[in-house]
């Protein structure tokens, strides 16, 4: 390893150097610290922290991961699921972190899409893994030996079903560096030469929590990673630790606000709260403006494959509600089914270019690429509008639109209305087939403990008062909970194809 680089005079250094300059700049302070579910918390300081990354990446490196290999991480929020992923950028490889949970068949098929040269997980099966995270605790004991300065390129992959159920791979094409001493990125706005803390709620495998774990520890903040997320653990590890920024998904966020202590607890450190991944209900968000002030709240739009970026802080949305902000390096446009330019409130396809380049930054694998325009605008698959003054509004997914009865019914915007009632834990709406409306717009509801009884015109009714007549259900199905992950993802599409099923077995 090089030595520390001067962070006075940007630079860009691979995220193993970074790592090690982190060590030897801040030795002895806190790094990560990680908030189990059950026990005390560990505290890993930079020299520890940096201790450990070398020694899961020398026992990466005898299994035979090297430069330009993928390594498929699935193991739950853990230390050793960091080390093996900063351990793996210092040998030059790919991390692709997976869910833990997945099924012996979707994680057989992802394998087999991804081909890792290797595997870390405590699964069995057919597709054993080759490592498994006790491989990774045991390492602690291993002598540790310096490495060769090594470039990731690419550093990082995300698995995803998407809409179709097919999986798939989303690879951000770019070496693993980080800048130091400048800026960096369409979100650089929210680096600062500053130190704090910030909180990980969010699974590894997902998005935001794993590129904001990285994007922390790399700006030299101290990081606070929870196994799981869990509401009131989050308001007592803002208030223990003094976290100055979290970011959370809308599912997140209500679960917060919904929990008992959220209107007395001590959440006067926060600088930041930002949101994203899914549409925010607008009374979700001024209630969160309301608590931690407009400055402090960022509502922000982006996506896995990294084509734009938009944000807005809460005093600019409640001038624009339901906005998710103008564009950030880039550029967006609104387009019909024959690719026509829509004028602005009209809802259309979001199609963005990165202002720096007109190349997609990203590659699917196991999937066919993305819808691009001959100039370089790629969509990822959203509806939204642009307002006169530029500022964007997402609707949905096009793969989640109900076409009910000639007209485009958005689920998010109905589901917003649904989780506005106290009762409504969570909220789906879907459409199933019908013979009258082609689509019905249904709702399936998890409901709050003590909210049993209620009858199903009473959602009804509570709708009619929040959307148009047509985007109200029609029906409305109550379940004991609805099988979000614990990124906070709802797979729309999976749950009308079961009662599809169900009412294609009943006819």
């Amino acid at each position: 390893m090089s030595a520390p680089s001067d962070a006075s005079a940007a630079e860009a250094v691979s995220y193993g150097r970074r790592s090690h300059d982190l060590a030897q700049e801040r030795g002895g302070e806190d790094a990560l610290i990680f908030a189990p579910r059950e026990g005390p918390d560990r505290v890993y300081s930079w020299e520890e922290f940096e201790r450990r990354s070398l020694q899961v990446a020398g026992l990466l490196q005898v299994r035979g991961l090297g430069q330009g290999d993928l390594l498929a991480i699935a193991i739950p929020n853990a230390p050793e699921h960091v080390f093996a992923t900063v351990g793996a950028w210092k040998l030059g490889a790919c991390v692709l972190p997976l869910r833990s949970d997945l099924p012996e068949w979707e994680r057989r098929r992802l394998l087999e899409v991804a081909r890792p040269r290797l595997t870390v997980g405590d699964w069995g099966g057919a597709s054993a893994p080759d490592l498994t995270r006790a491989d990774l605790e045991a390492s602690a004991t291993a002598p540790v030996s310096p490495l060769e300065d090594r470039v990731a390129d690419p550093a990082t992959a995300i698995a995803s079903s998407g809409s179709t159920g097919s999986p798939k791979l989303i690879i951000r094409p770019g070496p693993g560096e980080r800048v130091v001493g400048g800026v960096e990125g369409p979100i650089a706005h929210l680096d600062r030469p500053d130190r704090r803390t910030e909180l990980v709620p969010a699974p590894l495998y997902h998005t935001n929590g794993f590129y904001l774990m990285q994007s922390a520890l790399f700006n030299g903040d101290r990081v606070v990673l929870m196994e799981r997320f869990e509401p009131r653990r989050v308001l007592g590890l803002i208030e223990e630790y003094n976290v100055g920024a979290v970011t959370m998904v809308p599912t997140m966020l209500l679960r917060l606000a919904r929990c008992s202590g959220f209107d007395t607890a001590d959440l006067s450190s926060l600088e930041r709260v930002i949101t994203g991944g899914a549409v925010c209900p607008q009374w979700l968000a001024r209630l969160w403006i309301e608590r931690v002030g407009g400055p402090c709240f960022l509502v922000t739009y982006g996506s896995t494959e990294g084509v734009g970026f938009s944000m807005i802080d809460g005093d600019e949305w409640l001038e624009h509600p339901g906005s998710v902000g103008r564009a950030a390096e880039t550029e967006f446009r609104v387009l019909d089914e024959d690719g026509v330019a829509l004028p602005d409130g009209e809802v259309g396809e979001l199609f963005m270019r990165r202002s720096d380049t007109d190349v997609p930054s990203f590659q699917y694998v196991g999937a066919r690429p993305a819808r691009r325009t001959e100039d370089g605008f790629t969509s990822v698959g959203d509806l939204g509008w642009l307002d006169a003054e530029g500022y964007l509004y997402i609707a949905d997914r096009r793969s989640d639109m109900i076409i009910s009865g000639g007209a485009n019914v958005f689920p998010a915007e109905v589901e917003a209305a649904l989780l506005e009632h106290p009762m409504v834990e969570d909220a789906a709406v879907i459409g199933v087939p019908d013979p009258q409306w082609g689509h019905r717009v249904h709702a399936v509801l998890q409901l709050r403990e003590g909210a049993s009884g209620v009858p199903s015109d009473a959602w009804i009714a509570h709708c009619r008062d929040r959307v148009a007549a047509y985007k109200v259900p029609k029906s409305v199905e109550v379940v004991e909970r609805l099988p979000r992950s614990d990124a906070g993802k709802l797979n729309r599409a999976s749950l009308a194809a079961a009662r599809k099923e169900a009412a294609e077995g009943e006819s």
